[in-house]
């Protein structure tokens, strides 16, 4: 046997169980990962809570919970290509990564290897919210001498957003509430206060104007972006749906360029990229963790431990 969070029914942190399961094993075509670390995003318990969500991600209950992992693979099927036994791996199982065991189809595009110097703690804070990052930014092409404004900048996808927007060489200038403003200059950004009156605030701050955007939370930033004279196709929204508002570019992880993630991780191995990893968890203590990250605000990337 083996143990993986599960969940019969829709609902908060509470419909969330720890048991024992069959243990999988890598068929045909497969590798199985023992999992060591699973990084938590606000996706997780949203598809857990909003069966409108699960939906959309063809999630049927019951389920497992999680999406983002690091371990090592150590088993491979018959016919298995891209990864051996033994190598160190992360990536992302739609609703299964929090367990003991992920089985994962080859070739697998969204697992990568796991380079040494980088943690498995770290490693696995980054298919979503790093990828989304990288995709939010390249969609509405960033670069350098831009002034771009980031809404949710000290969340999960903020923290990476704001750091490859620096390397960039972009100005950055990220929404917050006033506790986490040490928290974004320590990372380069010049924050400012969400809420009423944002576009007004982000005037002040930047007389020369915004150039582009990206709203990492709903769509105020997006709204703000757009009262500021910043076109459209220069902005991009990640949680506001299909159609966000003004033909701003709704992105996500998915739309992330071949070769994002090893742009991560070789910014991360240079220096040039900090992780901030504000609490870990074990697994047996899963349900805290599930509830520290639906609380939202949290300065960082939330980690179980397998």
């Amino acid at each position: 046997m083996s143990r993986a969070v599960i969940y019969e029914k829709f609902g908060g942190p509470e419909v969330l169980e720890l048991r024992d399961v069959p243990e999988p094993h890598a068929g045909t075509g497969e590798i199985r990962v023992r999992v060591t670390a699973a990084g938590l995003n606000p996706m997780d318990w949203a598809l857990a809570a909003r069966p409108e969500a699960a939906a959309r991600f063809g999630v049927t209950l019951p389920s497992g919970f999680g999406y983002d992992l690091a371990g090592v693979v150590d088993e491979v099927g018959e016919g298995a290509t891209g990864f051996a036994l033994g190598d160190r791996v992360f990536g992302g199982a739609l609703s299964r990564a929090v367990a003991d065991f992920v089985v994962l189809e080859t070739p697998a595009e969204t697992l990568w290897p796991t380079p040494d110097g980088i943690s498995d703690e770290v490693a696995a804070t980054l298919p979503v919210a790093g990828l989304t990052a990288s995709a939010a930014l390249s969609v509405i092409g960033l670069k350098s001498g831009d002034t771009v404004l980031i809404g949710g900048a000290a969340g999960g996808v903020g923290v990476f957003a704001v750091q490859l927007a620096k390397l960039a060489g972009a100005r950055v200038i990220g929404t917050a509430s006033a506790s986490t403003f040490e928290f974004l200059r320590e990372l380069g950004a010049e924050p400012v206060a969400y809420g009423a009156g944002l576009a007004d605030r982000v005037r002040a701050l930047a007389s020369d104007g915004v150039t582009a955007a990206t709203d990492l939370f709903g769509t105020e930033t997006a709204e703000a972006a757009l009262e500021l004279g910043v076109p459209a196709e220069r902005i991009s929204t990640i949680a506001a749906g299909p159609n966000p508002p003004g033909g701003v570019r709704a992105t996500g992880g998915v739309d992330a360029s071949p070769g994002s993630a090893k742009q991560l991780t070789d910014a991360i191995l240079a220096g040039r990229i900090t992780v901030p990893i504000a609490a870990t968890f074990p697994l047996e203590k899963f349900r805290d963790a599930v509830e520290l990250q639906a609380d939202r605000h949290v300065h960082g990337k939330i980690v179980i431990t397998v």
